[in-house]
C-alpha cells in the first residue's frame, strides 16, 4: 500500500509539476491530467479501509526537528480514512465538472494548483497527529481558499469575499494553535494521541477551559459557526466548482472534525455541551432563517450549508454528554449522537455537493441564478431537474434519500437532549421550527426554479440541458444518495461505527443499527410537523420575507463586521499618521528612543551598570592621546560648516579606530578598516559633490537641547553596554558549546570549526538573501522591459 505521507504529499508535487509544466499543457486537456490525482488517492485510501473498519491505526512517522519533539506524524483511523475519502472522492468529481464549467476560462493551470494545494491540506488535516503539522495545513486550506475565491480577481465581490474568508478563518486558526500550545504545556507533547491518553492531567489543570474554548473558536470560523457565519456566504463569489468543493463537503467540515477528534478530551464538560450544541442550534435556526430571504441560487444553498453545519455541531455537543462516563446505558445513549453526526456529515457531502453543481448548471445554461428571473425550467432540463429535486428532497428529510435517516436521528437526539435538564427542552422545539425552515428553502429549490411560468425575456439565453460530463458527478452522488438510504447500514458497518470508535476510544459500545422505520414516534411526529410547518412557510413566502424588513441593520454581524474592519482600518491609519511625518530627524528619533528605553532599561533594572575596570590593563598616554583625537574629530563633525569637512572629519575617525586595531595587535581588522573607510570616504565625496551646501543650523534653543539629550543619551548606553560586555553577564558563555562540539564538527582548531561549520549557516541564508534580492531585480527590470516594449508597439 502507498504510505499515507506520501498520499498527502502527492497533490503538493502534483501542484508543483502543473507550475512547472504549465507551458507544456494545453489548458484544454489540463483538467483530464489533474483528475488523475484525486481519483488514485480514492482508491489509494480504499485500500486501508478494511483493516481501519477492523480497528487497526496505522501510523507512519517522519522526523522533522527532534530537538523539539516535532515530527510529521501521520495516523490512519477510520475518522481520519472517513475524511480523506471525502476529500478525494468529492474531489475527483469536482475536478472532472470543473474540465466542463471551466472550459471556457482563463489560467486554468493557477486554478488546478490551488485546487490541489487546497486538496492537500486538507488531507494533511485529516491525518496529522501533531497538532504543529496540522496548524500548518489548517492554515493551509484558508491560503488556498482565498485564491480559488478571488481566482476571477478582477471582480471587487470575489476580492472582498477572499479577504473576508482569510481574515475570519486566520483568526481562529491563531486561536486554535493558542490551544494546542496550552495543550503542550500541560502534557508536554504535541502528539494528539499521546495527549489523549493524559486527561486526567488535562481536565485538572487550570489551562483546561482557556484550550478548550480557544479550540472551539478555531473550530467555529471554520466550519462557520454563528457569529463566524458571515464569511461563507461572500465565499460563494468563488467558481461553482469550489463552492461544491471548499464550501459544502470539504474546509467547512475542518471545524467539525476539529470537534470530533478533541471530543476525548474536552467531551463530557457542560461547558462544551452548551458551547458546541448551543452554539450549532443557533447556527442551525439563523442559516435556515436568512436562507428563506435570498433571490441568488449560491446564496441559498451558502446559508443552507451553514444552517447544515449547525446540525452536525448539535450533534457533536448533544454526542459529548457520553464522555461524562454516568453509566453504560448514558453512553450509548449520547454516543449515538455522535454517529449521527458523522453519518449527516456523510449524506450533507452528497445532496449539497450534487445541489452547488445544479446551481452552476443552471447559471451557465440560463446566464443567471436569480430565482426571480427563474422558472419553468422542467420541461427544457428535466436531468437536472431530476438531480435537483433528489438533493433538495434529501436535504429536505424526505424518503427514499438518505437525509431522512439522518433527519430522523437528529430529532431523536433532540428529544434526548432535552432528558438533561429543563433548560434542555430548547433543543427539540428549535430543531423543529429550523427543520420547518429548512423544508421551505429546500421547496424553493425544486418548485421556484423548475416549475411555474417560463419568463425567456428576463433570461440571458434559452436553457440547454448540460453535456453528459458535467452531468456525471451529480449523478454520481443521486445515486449515493438512493444507495446510502436503501443500504445504509453497509455504510456504517465500515466507515461510521469504527470512525466513532475512534472518537471514543476506550469505551465499549454496542453497534448502531440505522432503521428505515422506527414506528409511530416522536421523532416521526416532529417530521410531520416539520412537513406541514414547512409547506406553510413555502406558500406564504411572500408574506414571510417581510419579516427580514422588521430586523434593523444594527443587528446584522456582517454590518458589525464591515463597522469594525473599518475601525480598525481608522485606527491603523490615525496611529500611521502620528509617526510617519516623512520627517528624517523623527524617524531617528524613534530609534533612538527604543534603543534608550529598551537596552538602557534592561540594564538598569538588571544592574547592568556595575562595571568592574579591577581586571583592566592599564591606558597608555598614546591610546588616550588617540582617544582625544577621535572625540575631538566626532564633535568636530557636529560643527562643520561644510559637508567636505565632515566627511574629512568623519574619515579621520574611521582611520583612528584602524590605528587602534595595529595598537591591539590586529591586523586583519586593520586592513579591513582602512579598506572600508577609504571606499566609503571616496563614495561620500562623490556623492556629496552633487549635493548643496549645508543648511543654516539655526534653531530653536529648546529643540537644541533636546536633540543634545537624546545624543548624549545614547552614547552613554552604548557605551555603558560595551563595558557591560565584559562584566555583566546574564547566561552562560557559548564558549563552552564550541569546546564540545570542536571534535564532532571534525576540526581540530575551534576558530576553524567555527568558521566551517557554524557561520557556514550565515553565509548560506546571506546567499538566499542576495539570490531573492536578485531575483526581485530581475523581475521588475522583466516587467518593467515587457512593458516599455508593449507600449512602443502600439
Amino acid at each position: 500500500m502507498i504510505p499515507i505521507y506520501l498520499i498527502t504529499m502527492f497533490p503538493f508535487l502534483a501542484a508543483l509539476l502543473v507550475v512547472l509544466l504549465r507551458r507544456l499543457i494545453s489548458e484544454r486537456y489540463i483538467g483530464w491530467y489533474i483528475l488523475i490525482v484525486p481519483l488514485s488517492l480514492f482508491l489509494a485510501l480504499c485500500r486501508y479501509l478494511p483493516k481501519a473498519s477492523g480497528g487497526e491505526v496505522h501510523t507512519e512517522s517522519l522526523p522533522w526537528i527532534p530537538s523539539f519533539d516535532i515530527h510529521f506524524v501521520v495516523n490512519t483511523d477510520s475518522l481520519s480514512l472517513l475524511f480523506g475519502l471525502l476529500i478525494t472522492g468529492i474531489g475527483s468529481l469536482v475536478v472532472l465538472y470543473s474540465i466542463y464549467y471551466m472550459k471556457n476560462q482563463k489560467s486554468l493551470a493557477l486554478f488546478y494548483t490551488y485546487l490541489l494545494l487546497f486538496m492537500g491540506a486538507m488531507l494533511g488535516i485529516a491525518f496529522s497527529d501533531n497538532m504543529l503539522f496540522l496548524y500548518v495545513f489548517w492554515e493551509l486550506t484558508s491560503i488556498a481558499s482565498f485564491f480559488l475565491i478571488a481566482f476571477w480577481y478582477e471582480r471587487k465581490s470575489s476580492r472582498y469575499g477572499a479577504q473576508k474568508s482569510l481574515l475570519i478563518t486566520v483568526f481562529g486558526g491563531i486561536a486554535m494553535l493558542a490551544s494546542f500550545l496550552l495543550l503542550h504545556q500541560i502534557t508536554g507533547t504535541f502528539s494528539i494521541r499521546e495527549t489523549m491518553m493524559q486527561l486526567d492531567e488535562i481536565r485538572s489543570d487550570v489551562l483546561f477551559i482557556p484550550a478548550m474554548i480557544l479550540l472551539l473558536l478555531g473550530a467555529f470560523t471554520k466550519s462557520a459557526q454563528f457569529p463566524f457565519h458571515i464569511w461563507l456566504p461572500d465565499a460563494m463569489e468563488a467558481p461553482t466548482p469550489v463552492s461544491s468543493y471548499l464550501h459544502s463537503a470539504t474546509m467547512v467540515k475542518a471545524g467539525i472534525y476539529l470537534v470530533a477528534r478533541f471530543a476525548v478530551i474536552f467531551g463530557g464538560n457542560d461547558l462544551w455541551f452548551w458551547l458546541v450544541g448551543g452554539t450549532g442550534l443557533l447556527t442551525m435556526l439563523w442559516g435556515a432563517f436568512i436562507a428563506l430571504r435570498q433571490n441568488d441560487l449560491k446564496a441559498l444553498l451558502a446559508y443552507s450549508t451553514i444552517s447544515q453545519l449547525g446540525l452536525i455541531m448539535c450533534l457533536l455537543g448533544v454526542g459529548s454528554v457520553a464522555f461524562a462516563g454516568n453509566g453504560v446505558v448514558h453512553t450509548e445513549i449520547y454516543a449515538a449522537a455522535l454517529f449521527a453526526a458523522l453519518f449527516h456529515l456523510i449524506n450533507h457531502s452528497t445532496f449539497k455537493g450534487s445541489l452547488f453543481m445544479v446551481a452552476g448548471i443552471i447559471d451557465l445554461s440560463a446566464g443567471t441564478r436569480d430565482i426571480r428571473r427563474l422558472g419553468g425550467l422542467f420541461a427544457l432540463m428535466p436531468v437536472t431537474f431530476l438531480f435537483a429535486a433528489i438533493g433538495s428532497f434529501s436535504m429536505a428529510g424526505l424518503p427514499p434519500f438518505n437525509g431522512f435517516l439522518s433527519k430522523e436521528m437528529f430529532f431523536s437526539h433532540a428529544l434526548d437532549a432535552a432528558k438533561l435538564g429543563q433548560w434542555q427542552m430548547i433543543f427539540p422545539i428549535l430543531a423543529v421550527v429550523a427543520s420547518m425552515m429548512t423544508f421551505a428553502y429546500s421547496m424553493i429549490m425544486v418548485f421556484k426554479v423548475f416549475f411555474g411560468k417560463y419568463r425567456r425575456e428576463q433570461l440571458d439565453r434559452t436553457p440547454v440541458e448540460a453535456p453528459l460530463g458535467m452531468l456525471l458527478p451529480p449523478l454520481i452522488l443521486s445515486l449515493s444518495m438512493l444507495a446510502i438510504f436503501i443500504w445504509p447500514n453497509r455504510l456504517a458497518e465500515y466507515i461510521i461505527m469504527p470512525a466513532l470508535k475512534n472518537i471514543m476510544p476506550g469505551y465499549d459500545l454496542a453497534t448502531i443499527e440505522i432503521l428505515h422505520w422506527h414506528g409511530w414516534n416522536t421523532p416521526l411526529l416532529m417530521t410531520f410537523m416539520t412537513i406541514g410547518g414547512g409547506l406553510v412557510i413555502f406558500l406564504l413566502l411572500k408574506y414571510w420575507k417581510k419579516l427580514y424588513n422588521l430586523l434593523p441593520d444594527v443587528l446584522s454581524v456582517d454590518v458589525l463586521y464591515r463597522k469594525s474592519l473599518s475601525g480598525i482600518e481608522n485606527i491603523g491609519s490615525g496611529l500611521t499618521n502620528l509617526y510617519m511625518t516623512e520627517r528624517l530627524q523623527h524617524y531617528v528619533f524613534y530609534i533612538y528612543g527604543m534603543f534608550i528605553i529598551f537596552i538602557g532599561g534592561m540594564l538598569f533594572f538588571e544592574e547592568g551598570f556595575l562595571i568592574d575596570f579591577s581586571q583592566d590593563a592599564p591606558l597608555e598616554i598614546y591610546e588616550l592621546l588617540l582617544a582625544v583625537v577621535m572625540a575631538s574629530a566626532g564633535f568636530s563633525i557636529l560643527i562643520a560648516r561644510t559637508r567636505l569637512a565632515a566627511i574629512i572629519l568623519n574619515g579621520v575617525v574611521g582611520y583612528s579606530i584602524a590605528l587602534f586595531f595595529v595598537l591591539f595587535r590586529a591586523p586583519d581588522l586593520a586592513l579591513t578598516q582602512l579598506v572600508v573607510e577609504t571606499v566609503t570616504t571616496v563614495l561620500f565625496l562623490g556623492s556629496f559633490y552633487f549635493l548643496p551646501e549645508l543648511p543654516s543650523r539655526k534653531g530653536k534653543l529648546k529643540s537644541k537641547w533636546f536633540r543634545a539629550l537624546v545624543a548624549v543619551s545614547v552614547a552613554i548606553v552604548f557605551v555603558m553596554t560595551a563595558l557591560a560586555v565584559k562584566s555583566f553577564r546574564q547566561f552562560e558563555s557559548i564558549s563552552s558549546f564550541f569546546e564540545e562540539t570542536e571534535q564532532p564538527a571534525g576540526g581540530s582548531n575551534i576558530v576553524n570549526a567555527i568558521l566551517g561549520d557554524f557561520r557556514a549557516f550565515d553565509t548560506m541564508l546571506e546567499t538566499i538573501v542576495l539570490l531573492t534580492a536578485g531575483l526581485g531585480v530581475y523581475a521588475i527590470v522583466k516587467t518593467t522591459s515587457k512593458r516599455r516594449t508593449r507600449d512602443e508597439d502600439q
